[in-house]
């Protein structure tokens, strides 16, 4: 079967407005559950990271009142330490598109800080946009459509319908006040047609090649649309 490229942060925190760095990483859910349902349709999964570093998981994205318990905290911290390809990603530098039948990003507020600036980062998303590939990113990931610039100096995904996290979500997870910009307005100012849904529940927006992912609940069904495309 075909592979599918998994561009993960390569970092541990994100840089609040008053420069203290809130520790983070990559959602454990929006990395795992795209996984399971893409490896059991019978894709090979590649992960990339900026410089090749071995991507950090969230520690809150581990805890149960966010797995639905402790049994799904369990379930979800074993998947994850099965999962090879996180523990030995390749260099985003070094990623062709043309060995590629799709591309995901999953989000975690890491993309917030490094993937919204990285070049190559931006140079991949516009291709795979204008390849026609499946492009799937989910919750904070959409940060890193903030770097994908064009020849012309516009983004590339200006005019495009799409969600991310929200400032209403942001807000009641009780970092709105500390940020130092909110991704929903970062979209909204690229050009980008926000479509807002209620939040914490699963919204997928489809447009043209495009799937995104409201919050970490939209991870598993952006997974099953990217599969559709893929078919």
């Amino acid at each position: 079967m075909s592979k599918i490229l998994f561009v993960v942060t390569g970092v541990d925190h994100w840089t609040l407005a008053d420069g203290t760095r809130h520790p983070t990483g990559f959602w454990a859910e929006e990395a795992v559950a795209p996984y399971e349902a893409f490896k059991a349709a019978g894709h090979e999964i590649v992960v990339a990271t900026p410089g090749g570093v071995v991507p950090t998981v969230d520690k809150g994205s581990l805890a149960p009142e966010v797995n639905g318990g402790q049994e799904g905290a369990d379930k979800i911290a074993n998947t994850l330490a099965s999962i090879t390809e996180l523990q030995h990603p390749v260099d985003l530098a070094d990623i062709d598109l043309a060995d590629y039948a799709a591309v995901f990003y999953p989000g975690g507020h890491g993309p917030m800080e490094d993937l919204s600036v990285n070049a190559g980062s931006g140079k991949l998303l516009t291709l795979a946009l204008k390849s026609g590939k499946p492009l799937g990113v989910v919750c904070h990931a959409p940060a890193a459509l903030l770097a994908a610039t064009k020849e012309d100096g516009s983004n590339a995904f200006a005019g495009y319908r799409l969600t991310g996290f929200t400032n209403a979500e942001e807000t009641q997870a009780g970092f709105a006040d500390q940020a130092k910009w909110l991704l929903q307005d970062r979209l909204i100012e690229l050009g980008a047609d926000f479509q807002e849904g209620e939040p914490w529940a699963p919204n997928v927006v489809v447009d043209r090649n495009l799937v995104t992912g409201q919050n970490p609940s939209s991870s598993a069904p952006l997974a099953a649309e990217l599969l559709k495309k893929l078919a």
